[in-house]
């Protein structure tokens, strides 16, 4: 054999054996499956990002800023922009009020994002009056990025890094504390406020501490936050002690009171309604006193202190009269009333419901006359009284008549009064 004819063996032998995959005297074995076109793993399309970019943090380029956001703008350029802003925003305002929520909010998106490039002060505006209508709309996704992105302007507002930015930075903080408040997030806005605070008591302007005590307490209160508000509102009247200052104590007086009325802690506001008609008694300030005493009274009674509840419901209705708070001395008269009903003290009730329906014939308060009339009536019910409790509700009946109310009932309790008194006067069987 030549040797071409040996290469060319050779060569036939070795495909012959990557076709088959076996050589000479093995044993062979199945070929490797190839996959079918079925079965090649397809590539995954690229997934969107699970967290879009915020419309406020786009930055395409836009006709009303062409040269961006990085470059600064002069006087005029910042002008013409900020009203062609003010129109965005007016476009805004008429798609939202026409019921086209997302166009509205599309709109009002791009010019919160182009605010940026007329400071921190006048975006966080925007953002505040924005966020305020995202709310009300339900919108929280929305709310979220105003949120995130006023977060983000208080990182850069609280590490500054220019003369004009230190500026501007107390106005801009005030302003975030609005924000905040109009996005509903009073955690962060007390944060903002409480920062303010150290730096005012810092400079000790004593004008400034009041000012954002005031708005830390009433953000508290505005948001069930009751203990908070009260701690509040105790360093406040301290203050207003300390400066004599009676009209601020009045103030704080009532907002602790008012804070521990609505967290169901009666007794704790008594202490502080206490104190509060003692200033009006000092200053003199008869004239508010009546009121306050029914609520002292109220308070009293919602803790069980009975005697102490009686007491100034008196109190309340004899301080009424001199300076001619009748309406005021019937308050406290009826709810005497309903006191002593409530404690099965029929007698003195009564005693209390005759004395209101002489008050209200005096104030010609017809409805009230007509309630008087119906409680007693129904305590001489309960007592088997027919004949006193038939005259009480005859009596009541003409008041009803007159407001044309409730004549039904007060008919059909004389009915059935009469009936009680007929059976009475019927002879016993022999």
């Amino acid at each position: 054999m030549t040797a071409n004819f040996l290469r060319q063996r050779c060569l036939e032998t070795i495909v012959f054996i990557c076709l088959i995959g076996t050589l000479p005297g093995q044993a062979a074995t199945s070929p490797t499956p190839q996959p079918t076109p079925a079965q090649t793993p397809q590539k995954k399309p690229p997934q969107p990002d699970q967290f879009p970019p915020s419309p406020l943090e786009l930055t395409a380029p836009d006709p009303l800023l062409p040269g961006g956001l990085q470059r600064p703008l002069s006087e005029s350029e910042r002008q013409t922009l900020g009203i062609a802003l003010d129109d965005l925003n007016a476009q805004a305002i008429a798609q939202y009020r026409s019921g086209d929520i997302l166009n509205a909010f599309e709109i009002w998106n791009r010019e919160l994002r182009l605010r940026r490039a007329l400071g921190f002060l006048n975006e966080v505006t925007a953002l505040g009056r924005v966020g305020d209508s995202a709310w009300k709309q339900n919108q929280p996704n929305e709310v979220n990025l105003i949120t995130r992105r006023l977060q983000a302007i208080q990182k850069q507002v609280q590490t500054p890094t220019t003369n004009e930015m230190n500026l501007s930075r107390p106005q801009t903080m005030q302003a975030l504390g609005t924000a905040y408040q109009l996005v509903r997030s009073p955690g962060l806005a007390v944060n903002i406020y409480e920062q303010l605070l150290a730096e005012a008591r810092q400079r000790k302007d004593a004008t400034e501490e009041v000012s954002l005590l005031n708005t830390i307490g009433q953000l508290h209160l505005s948001w069930f936050d009751y203990p908070n508000a009260a701690a509040t509102y105790t360093e406040l009247l301290k203050l207003a002690q300390t400066r004599s200052d009676p009209s601020g104590q009045a103030f704080y007086l009532t907002q602790l009171a008012y804070g521990y009325e609505q967290a169901k802690q009666p007794a704790q506001a008594v202490q502080y309604q206490q104190q509060l008609a003692d200033l009006y008694q000092k200053n003199p300030q008869p004239e508010l006193i009546p009121a306050l005493k029914i609520r002292i009274a109220d308070n009293y009674a919602a803790s069980g202190q009975v005697n102490l509840a009686e007491q100034n419901y008196q109190e309340a209705f004899k301080l009424a009269q001199p300076v001619f708070q009748l309406a005021y001395a019937s308050d406290a008269l009826r709810k005497l009333g309903a006191l002593y009903r409530s404690h099965d003290r029929l007698d003195a009730a009564l005693q209390v419901y005759e004395y209101l329906a002489g008050v209200q014939q005096q104030t010609y308060d017809t409805y009230g006359l007509m309630e008087a009339y119906d409680q007693m009536g129904q305590i001489y019910l309960a007592r088997k009284a027919y004949p006193q409790a038939l005259t009480a509700f005859n009596q009541g009946l003409v008041a009803a008549k007159q407001l044309n109310y409730r004549t039904d009932y007060f008919t059909r309790q004389i009915q059935q009064v009469s009936q009680k008194i007929g059976r009475s006067l019927q002879p016993s069987p022999p």
